[in-house]
């Protein structure tokens, strides 16, 4: 069983940044694909970032491209999301999550384990 904690969410304003950390605890981080993902309220949940288990692939949704990374340490089992350029619509509770395989992907029902979430709130 993986256990999932994101931290870093907060109230910026547009064209600020924030750095969002998810640690991971109960399983063998280092084999896990993790993913981003974010809900807007009354929206369904959209995938935001992934990469595999080595960090050597990577993939984005195109409205976070050039403006979000996604990378992971795996000596600290944890993945973060560097979000810079943040605008109004990137407002939303965002999750990591993690596949009990390697490789990538941006389905939610790919994902086998769930944090708890943390919100983004970017204020125009």
């Amino acid at each position: 069983q993986v256990h999932l904690v994101e931290s870093g969410g907060g109230l910026v304003h547009t064209g600020d940044s924030l750095t969002l950390s998810c640690a991971a605890s109960g399983g063998t981080f280092s084999n896990a694909a993790m993913g981003w993902f974010r809900q807007a309220p009354g929206k369904d949940r959209e995938f935001v970032a992934t990469i595999n288990w080595s960090g050597s692939y990577i993939y984005y949704t195109d409205s976070v491209k050039g403006r979000f990374t996604i990378s992971r340490d795996n000596a600290k089992n944890t993945v973060y999301l560097q979000m810079n350029s943040l605008k109004p619509e990137d407002t939303a509770v965002y999750y990591c999550a993690a596949r009990s395989l390697r490789s990538y992907h941006t389905r939610p029902s790919e994902y086998d384990y769930w944090g708890q979430g943390t919100q983004v709130t970017v204020s125009s």
